[in-house]
C-alpha cells in the first residue's frame, strides 16, 4: 500500500523542525483559524443547552473510538501505574500527556475511565480546534468537554475561571504541555511552563502520562503500521506554595520532563538524543 503523501509531508517537517529545535511548531496543515469571542464558550457547561450537547456528543464520541477499538485502529496494549491516578483520583488534577495522535486523548480517557464516577476528563484544545473544524471531529472538538485556550485576553480570563471551578468540583482536566501535536514522534519534546500555572494556581497535582508506541502487523489506511500504545501513569507532581508562581510552574515542568524522558529510555532502550545541535531544555516559556 502506497503510503499517504500528506503523511509523508508531515514526518518530512517534523524532522526538518527537530533538527532545527522548533519543537513547538505546528507541523499539520490545520484549517484557517479566528479568534473566539467574550461568551463565545461555556467553559463549565453551566447552561443547560450545553450540557444536553455534552451528553450526546460523548455519546457518540465514545461510539466512535469503541468502534476503533474493535477494528483494530486503535491498540491500547498495556497500561502501567494506573495506582499513580488512584492516589488522586478523588480530587481535581491536572493530566498531562505527549501529543502524537488525533486519538492519544481517547486512550487517556480509557485508562481513567472506570474511576471517573459522575466526572468528567476535560481537555484543553487549541483555539482553531474549537473555532474552524467541520464534520465529525469539528462536532467533538466543541461539545464533548473540552476547553480552547484562546489569545483573547477576556477569553483567557473565562477559560481560567471555568478551570478554577472544574479543579473545585474534583474534576480532571487534560492538558499537552508540548504544544501542538507531532505525528508518531516518539520522543518527548520540551514542555511550556504555563501549563503548569493551572496547577500552581489552583494547587492541584500534576498527573504526567506518557504513550509509547510499537508498530502492529497491520496498515492504516495512510499505508503507515498501526500502533499499539503503552499508556504509563507517573507518580503525581505536587506545587510548592514556597515558591514563586514562575518558579514552581518550572519546577513542574522540568519535572514532568524528566519522568517522561526516564520512560522513555526505559521502554525504547535508548538514550533520549534529539538531531538538533543545539541544547534542548526541558521546558520553554
Amino acid at each position: 500500500m502506497q503510503q499517504a503523501q500528506d503523511r509523508l509531508d508531515v514526518l518530512a517537517r517534523i524532522e526538518e523542525y527537530e533538527r532545527a529545535g522548533l519543537f513547538d511548531h505546528d507541523v499539520e496543515n490545520d484549517p484557517p483559524t479566528r479568534p473566539l469571542r467574550p461568551g463565545e464558550v461555556d467553559y463549565t457547561n453551566r447552561k443547560l443547552s450545553s450540557r444536553v450537547a455534552s451528553y450526546f456528543a460523548t455519546r457518540r464520541a465514545r461510539r466512535f473510538f469503541e468502534d476503533r477499538i474493535k477494528e483494530g485502529s486503535l491498540v491500547i496494549r498495556e497500561v502501567r501505574g494506573i495506582e499513580n491516578y488512584l492516589a488522586v483520583r478523588d480530587r481535581g488534577a491536572l493530566l498531562t500527556c505527549n501529543h502524537f495522535n488525533a486519538f492519544d486523548n481517547y486512550a487517556v480517557y480509557k485508562v481513567i475511565e472506570p474511576y471517573l464516577g459522575r466526572r468528567r476528563l476535560w481537555k484543553i484544545i487549541r483555539e482553531g480546534n474549537y473555532t474552524s473544524f467541520g464534520g465529525l471531529y469539528g462536532y467533538f472538538f466543541r461539545h464533548c468537554n473540552t476547553l480552547p485556550l484562546s489569545g483573547n485576553v477576556r477569553v483567557l480570563g473565562e477559560m481560567m475561571e471555568g478551570v478554577s471551578v472544574l479543579f473545585a468540583r474534583g474534576e480532571k482536566i487534560l492538558i499537552y504541555p508540548e504544544q501542538g501535536m507531532w505525528w508518531n514522534y516518539k520522543k518527548p519534546r520540551p514542555l511550556k511552563e504555563g501549563a503548569f500555572r493551572l496547577a500552581v494556581k489552583n494547587g492541584v497535582p500534576v498527573v504526567p502520562f506518557f504513550i509509547t508506541t510499537e508498530e502492529t502487523d497491520r496498515l492504516g489506511p495512510d499505508g503507515f503500521p498501526i500502533l499499539a500504545y503503552t499508556v504509563h501513569v507517573l507518580p503525581a507532581l505536587w506545587p510548592d506554595p514556597a515558591l514563586s508562581a514562575r518558579e514552581d510552574a518550572r519546577r513542574l515542568a522540568t519535572q514532568n520532563y524528566e519522568a517522561w524522558k526516564q520512560i522513555y529510555e526505559d521502554f525504547y532502550k535508548t538514550p533520549l538524543v534529539y538531531t538538533t545541535e543545539k541544547e534542548v531544555p526541558p521546558c520553554s516559556t
